[in-house]
Order: C-alpha cells, then structure tokens, then sequence
C-alpha cells in the first residue's frame, strides 16, 4: 500500500479507470464476436459494430490503428459474405 498521498490517490483513480476501461473493451467484444456469429449479418449490425468501436476508440481504450483493423476486417468479411450469397 502506497504511503504518499498523492500514490494512494493514483491508485483509487486506477482502480476505477480500470472497470470503466473493462466495461467499454467488454461490450466491444461482445459487438464483434455477435456480428461475426451472426448468419448472413445485416448492414444495421455491421453499423452498430462500427459504432462500439469507434466508442472505444475514442474513450481510448484500443488505439487508433487498432480500431481502423477492426473495421476493415469486419468490412472485408461483410464483401466476401455479400459475394458468396450473390
């Protein structure tokens, strides 16, 4: 335990950035893991899949490139998808 005031102060702050950090990544994987699941997966998922990550890229939580692999990866799969069915 931290005996500097300002260190104890860091680590509560830590401690809450960390659930707020883990509830935003959480609800990301979840989006992509059921648009992935998803059978034939409308634009209307692909959308809302688009907007978590675009949520978590701007709370921070993934980086910036990492979102943008996100996305094309969910939009490459989406062409082969729409593709394969035509």
């Amino acid at each position: 335990m931290a005996n500097i005031k300002s260190a104890q102060k860091r680590m509560r702050q830590t401690v809450v950035r960390q659930a707020r950090n883990k509830s935003v990544r959480s609800r990301l994987r979840t989006a992509v893991k059921k648009h992935r699941a998803a059978e034939g997966a409308k634009p209307e998922s692909l959308s809302a899949t688009y907007s978590e990550i675009d949520h978590a890229r701007k709370k921070g939580v993934i980086h910036k490139n990492a979102a943008a692999r996100y996305k094309s990866r969910l939009a490459k799969a989406a062409r082969k998808s729409a593709a394969a069915s035509s």
